[in-house]
């Protein structure tokens, strides 16, 4: 799909202010608010807009601790990897998670309220799986997110 400089200045813009209005919109990029419109709309039927998300404070949201998790299997079927993978994206406490290449096989993120909740969940929910042969979790100290996805297009 190709973007042009306007998709690009309209991308830059809305990871920037995502509440941004049409009419800020518009000023941004020298268009007139109905083709900005026209334009936002199309970028989101061609998928590349996703979702439009709110940064929240985990703390206000009782997370008092957030870890990556690595998993690796013991075996790698197709049907294996994908039910895995589902059972993670059920978990409330997975914040994000991915299917990686390499020694292991998968990082995920979890948002917990404290260690006995994270140990919960690594023992029912994670280890006691019979395809994880090993699990390693990396505490998050500090978090610092870039919000804004550099455009290569």
């Amino acid at each position: 799909m190709e973007l042009d400089r306007i998709d690009r200045l309209l991308i830059e813009a809305l990871q920037n202010d995502a509440r941004a209005s049409n009419k800020e919109l518009a000023a941004k990029v020298g268009l007139a608010p109905s083709s900005t419109l026209g334009r936002v709309r199309r970028l989101v039927e061609l998928g590349v807009i996703r979702g439009v998300h709110a940064d929240i404070d985990p703390e206000a949201l009782g997370i008092g601790l957030q870890a990556f998790v690595v998993i690796r299997l013991g075996h790698h079927s197709r049907d294996t990897v994908a039910a895995f993978h589902a059972h993670l994206r059920a978990l409330p406490e997975v914040v994000a998670s991915w299917y990686i290449g390499g020694i292991d096989d998968f990082l995920v993120q979890v948002g917990v309220r404290d260690t006995r909740h994270l140990q919960d969940l690594l023992m029912d929910a994670i280890t006691s799986r019979p395809e994880v042969s090993l699990v390693r979790t990396e505490i998050v100290f500090e978090q610092h997110r870039k919000a804004v996805l550099p455009i290569y297009v």
